[in-house]
Formats: C-alpha cells, sequence, structure tokens
C-alpha cells in the first residue's frame, strides 16, 4: 500500500520538485499551498502518513502548523523545511514536535532519506498508540474483572460477619437483632455527619461486630437474670478487649476493630476499658454510642417497656458531653424522629445484608 504524503510550501516550483521526486519513489503525494489547504486535506485524511511542510510560508507559518498538526492529528510525523540555517529554527521545529529537519537545497537523495525515516517513525508512533491502547483496554478489562471479584470477596465475608452477628444475637434472646438495628442507626447518623462509602463501610463492619467477644463470656454471666456481681461484671466488661483481639488479626476488619474496642467509652473518659475521653475515641465509636444508646432505649427488655423515641432522644440530650459526643448529638437531634422508626421498620422486614445499606 503507498503511503500518502502531504507537500506543504507556498513556492509552487519547490512544490512541484518534491511531488514529481516522491511520485518517482512510488509515493501517493497530495500537495498544499499553505498551512490552510492543508489542515482542509487532513480533515478530509487524517490517515495520512507524513507531513513536509515549509516553515516560512505567506499567512500561517509552518511552525504554527506543526503546533495545529500535534494538536488535532497526534502521531503524525511532520519534517519541517527551510533555507534559513539557524539552529535555533531547527530547535525551535524539534521541541514542538517535527521528527525531522531538512535544509534547501536538497537533493533527492537526502529528501528521501529523510521520508523514509519519518515514515518509519510514523509507524512506530501508530503501533505504540495501538499497543497502548490495547494494553489498556486489557488493564481496564482486568481490572473490572477484579474488583468485580474483590466485590464478591467483600460481599461473602459480610455475609460471613452477619452470620456471626446473628448467632451472638441468638445466643442472648433479649437483645435478638441488636446488632442488625444498631448498624443501620449507625450508618444513618455517619452518613448525615457526611463520612464517605470507605468509611462507612467500617463503620458498619465495626458496629456489627461490637458484641462479637461475648462469644468468650460464660452464660453464667450473659444470661445472668439478675444483677452482676462486682467480680461477674469485670468479666463482662472483657468482651471489649476481647473482640478486638478477635477482629484485629483479619486485615479487612483491622480499621473496624477500633470499633470494637472502643465502643463502651465515653465521652467524658468514664467508659471502659480505656477511659479514653473525647477524640482519643475513634470517631465510629462515638457514633455507634449514640446510636446503641438509642437502640437500647427504644428495645423493649423482659423486665422493662422499650421508651418511645422522643424519650430516648431527651435522654440523649441529656447525656450530651458527658457519655456522648456533643457534635454527634446535635447531628442526631436533628434528624427526622421517623428516620428512626423507618430504620427499624426496614431492618425488621428484610432479610438481605445490613451490612450492604452503607
Amino acid at each position: 500500500m503507498q503511503e500518502n504524503i502531504l507537500v506543504v510550501d507556498d513556492q509552487a516550483t519547490v512544490r512541484g520538485i518534491m511531488v514529481a521526486l516522491l511520485e518517482q519513489s512510488g509515493y501517493d503525494v497530495t500537495a498544499a499551498t499553505g498551512a490552510e489547504e492543508a489542515l482542509e486535506h487532513l480533515q478530509q485524511n487524517p490517515c495520512c502518513d507524513l507531513v513536509l511542510s515549509d516553515v516560512m510560508m505567506q499567512g500561517t507559518d509552518g511552525l504554527t502548523l506543526l503546533d495545529r498538526i500535534g494538536t488535532e492529528y497526534p502521531g503524525t510525523p511532520v519534517v519541517m523545511l527551510t533555507a534559513v540555517h539557524d539552529i535555533q529554527v531547527a530547535t525551535n521545529a524539534f521541541r514542538r514536535g517535527a521528527v525531522d529537519y531538512l535544509l534547501k537545497p536538497f537533493d533527492r537523495t537526502q529528501l528521501l532519506s529523510v521520508v523514509t525515516r519519518a515514515i518509519e517513525h510514523g509507524k512506530l508512533l501508530k503501533q505504540n498508540a495501538v499497543y497502548r491502547q490495547n494494553l489498556e483496554q486489557i488493564i481496564f478489562t482486568r481490572t473490572s474483572r477484579l474488583r468485580a471479584t474483590m466485590q464478591d470477596l467483600e460481599k461473602s465475608y459480610d455475609i460471613t460477619l452477619e452470620a456471626m452477628g446473628d448467632a451472638l444475637d441468638l445466643r442472648d434472646s433479649e437483645t435478638q437483632g441488636h446488632s442488625r438495628r444498631v448498624t443501620a442507626y449507625t450508618v444513618a447518623l455517619a452518613r448525615e455527619m457526611g463520612l464517605n462509602a470507605e468509611e462507612l463501610r467500617t463503620i458498619a463492619r465495626g458496629a456489627f461486630l461490637h458484641d462479637i467477644g461475648k462469644i468468650a463470656t460464660p452464660d453464667c454471666i450473659l444470661l445472668k437474670p439478675g444483677k452482676l456481681l462486682p467480680a461477674e461484671t469485670e468479666i463482662m466488661r472483657e468482651h471489649c478487649t476481647r473482640g478486638y483481639d478477635m477482629v484485629r488479626k483479619i486485615p479487612f476488619l483491622r480499621d473496624a476493630a477500633e470499633i470494637v474496642y472502643a465502643h463502651q467509652e465515653s465521652f467524658d473518659g468514664t467508659g471502659y476499658p480505656r477511659g479514653l475521653a473525647g477524640e482519643q475515641i475513634a470517631l465510629g465509636a462515638r457514633i455507634f454510642a449514640v446510636a446503641d444508646a438509642f437502640d437500647a432505649m427504644t428495645s423493649d427488655r423482659p423486665y422493662r417497656k422499650g421508651m418511645s423515641c422522643l424519650q430516648a432522644r431527651e435522654e440523649i440530650a441529656r447525656c450530651s458531653g458527658d457519655q456522648f459526643d456533643p457534635r454527634i448529638v446535635a447531628v442526631f437531634l436533628a434528624m427526622p424522629i421517623d428516620t428512626w422508626h423507618d430504620l427499624r421498620e426496614e431492618v425488621e422486614s428484610r432479610s438481605s445484608s445490613v451490612l450492604a445499606m452503607q
């Protein structure tokens, strides 16, 4: 297949000589008298294999044409022609994207040598562009597959986590469904605070697994109907540390483990197990504390009836600055009270993953 060459020169004699020489050598040659005519040709024939352009032309000069070709037809090789023996002109042309430079007057051998090199250079550029495009497509396809695989894997992890949480809730009939509800409440509150998707996922997992350490708590203490003795209370409180030690060993739950560890801390430093205060407590744990207290107060227990949502909100407001972070309480109180009714009904009516609600 013949290579197509565009010759651009405002001197008819030079233009005619170059066309004749190139056609004798088997090239398909088109001539243009200036930059505008050259751009019109390229618009109709964007697959031109080479442009040979004079630098000094009436109207738009060759260097400006070079810039336009580099922007509008990237990958098209351009050789600049000039009668001016000035190294600065040549350097400027190369910096702006020319692949070669030919001084006038030139003979047939010089012209064909430059043309051959430039066309080969253009072919390499096009091959590299095709290779890069194919490589980008391969990377995109494989990345999409990997992303889909990771999402499936993440879903399977969350299903496993929910099974663990559900098993814990079933062990303690008084708190059945608590993990699902408190997770939904925590995520809703965190979203209202503007946390991003990754932070919501972490908080959802930490909230759902907050009591996972109770798996190691003896039934005689966990299920005791009456008040716990001081020694029993100490054993019960170990569930935060036990849960943290369990969860932090799983790489994708390392951040969520901080919520498990700190979910019983109080904003004023009177909580456990470490007595943390203020922003020493992980943000997720501070958000969880409000959601957890709200669910505990509004849920029925064998020994008491749950409060109304309004009463629970008033109690949380009263404990702002002591048990709870005031900033989080302010966001909680600003949310419509129907939010919590709706979330509770949604959680109790759905069988799909509560960890997907974020």
